[in-house]
């Protein structure tokens, strides 16, 4: 796997029509990550099911409406707005406006979501299979097994000038990932150079420009650019900017929220490098050394 890293706008486009863009941002066996823009009248697929992976989505303009549980239940996402679907929900979306919607979809694992969005683009005539399925005669699991956070919802971890608010912890659905809008004071110099053996790491910019080591070279990352250092891939970020950077730290499997807990925990206290490095090992971070 390599590392990928996007500028605003860059992907791989499976749709793009006046009324709604889809493209690929990342598509790994952890991870499929598509970026999508739909005009005000747009709906998303019938009511479906996933039975092995995880759906779920964060607003970045406008507003979705949702649609998920036996239920039926709706509900409307602003800008900010995380929902996450895990498996066995029926769900649905759509952007009943008035102004257009973008918003990040993000499959874990990635069930091949990418390469199916691919074939149905490259191939419209072969049948491809994926793992989603109509409605099963019980309705499927309740909407209160979806989790919703709603903008500025989540529990907020101080990391000295800067903070992270967790939008989707290991312990929620299937801890299939883990989701953290991260607000980076100027200055930020971010955590040593490191790997993950498991654990695939990514940052969407939301706001400002985000400074990235991913593999063995730098970059700047504006807003609307990402970032991605799967397994074994050193990397590290920082803000070199005189102006706040707020991202998304997207990580899959999930478990990088608890790393980040357990570091804050122990933050006040006189440094404990023995410490710091066994919560480290413990949640899969290991020292990388420049290439």
């Amino acid at each position: 796997m390599e590392a990928v890293v996007l500028e605003p706008g860059e992907g791989d486009v499976i749709t793009e029509k006046p009324k709604r863009t889809v493209m690929i941002k990342a598509g790994i066996e952890l991870l499929a990550l598509t970026e999508s823009r739909y005009a005000a009248g747009q709906r998303g697929p019938d009511p479906h099911v996933h039975w092995e992976h995880t759906d779920a989505f964060y607003v970045l303009a406008g507003s979705l409406f949702f649609e998920f549980g036996r239920e039926r239940t709706r509900t409307r996402g602003e800008m900010g707005t995380h929902v996450l679907v895990p498996p066995g929900v029926v769900h649905t979306f759509w952007n009943e406006g008035p102004e257009e919607a973008r918003f990040l979809n993000i499959h874990a694992p990635s069930a091949n979501f990418h390469e199916v969005l691919r074939a149905r683009r490259d191939r419209p005539n072969e049948e491809e299979h994926f793992d989603s399925f109509d409605p099963p005669e019980d309705g499927g699991r309740p909407a209160a097994d979806v989790v919703v956070r709603e903008p500025n919802e989540g529990e907020s971890i101080a990391l000295g000038p800067s903070s992270a608010t967790l939008k989707a912890e290991v312990t929620d659905g299937d801890g299939t990932y883990s989701l953290t809008e991260l607000w980076l004071a100027p200055g930020f110099l971010g955590p040593p150079l490191h790997r993950h053996e498991t654990l695939a790491d990514s940052f969407y910019v939301l706001e400002g420009t985000l400074s990235v080591r991913v593999g063995k070279r730098p970059y700047d990352v504006p807003a609307g650019g990402f970032a991605l250092a799967p397994p074994g891939t050193a990397h590290t970020l920082s803000n070199r900017s005189g102006a706040p950077v707020r991202v998304l730290n997207l990580t899959v499997p999930g478990g990088l929220d608890q790393y980040l807990r357990e570091l804050a925990a122990v933050a006040g206290a006189p440094p404990d490098p023995e410490l710091i490095t066994a919560i480290a090992l413990k949640h899969d971070v290991h020292p990388a050394h420049p290439a």
